[in-house]
């Protein structure tokens, strides 16, 4: 199989489920910066000393991929579960919260507003923070137009605060202080 096929060079694509739109179309940008979220991951998993918060991360791309698959995907009419699916990964949303809730017991408590940086791969998890938002709200303004599984929006929300925290976690286990903004 090539990986060229030739049928997106009028400036569509099909999606998952069936069916073709135009590149631009509003599911694409939701899909394709969950997309760019998962690479910022992974990138991110490169640069990252922490073997725990690597693998953390490295499950997380698992669940970004399904979440891509879901979002690339029209619903169906009658509400059904499109058989070749992965399932939304629900359950990994009380997990961030706990590996959150772990890790802010190992952190000095939040005082100052934390600026990206410190290590690579602090800096590294801001960068991949930042994405999860506009990946946020591209699926936010999805939803206004079309139904999106409603664990979405909540996932991806969590998954900020976790990189977020993350980055945090990232430099006190390397003795680096969180670079804070100087008002």
């Amino acid at each position: 199989m090539k990986i060229y096929t030739r049928t997106g060079d009028a400036g569509e694509t099909a999606l998952f489920g069936g069916g073709r739109v135009s590149k631009d179309h509003h599911r694409v940008g939701a899909y394709g910066t969950v997309d760019e979220l998962n690479a910022t991951v992974g990138a991110a998993v490169v640069h990252v000393a922490d073997g725990e918060v690597r693998g953390r991360l490295e499950r997380i791309q698992h669940d970004l991929f399904a979440v891509g698959a879901i979002l690339s995907t029209l619903p169906r009419n009658d509400d059904t579960p499109h058989p070749h699916l992965p399932a939304m990964p629900r359950a990994r949303i009380g997990d961030m919260e706990g590996w959150m809730d772990e890790a802010e017991a190992e952190l000095p408590p939040l005082t100052q507003f934390v600026l990206p940086g410190g290590t690579p791969g602090a800096a590294a998890l801001h960068l991949a923070r930042t994405v999860c938002r506009r990946a946020e709200r591209a699926v936010v303004h999805l939803a206004t137009l079309e139904p999106v599984d409603d664990d979405i929006v909540p996932f991806l929300n969590r998954l900020s605060d976790l990189l977020f925290t993350l980055a945090r976690l990232e430099n006190h286990r390397a003795g680096v202080a969180d670079v804070t903004w100087e008002k």
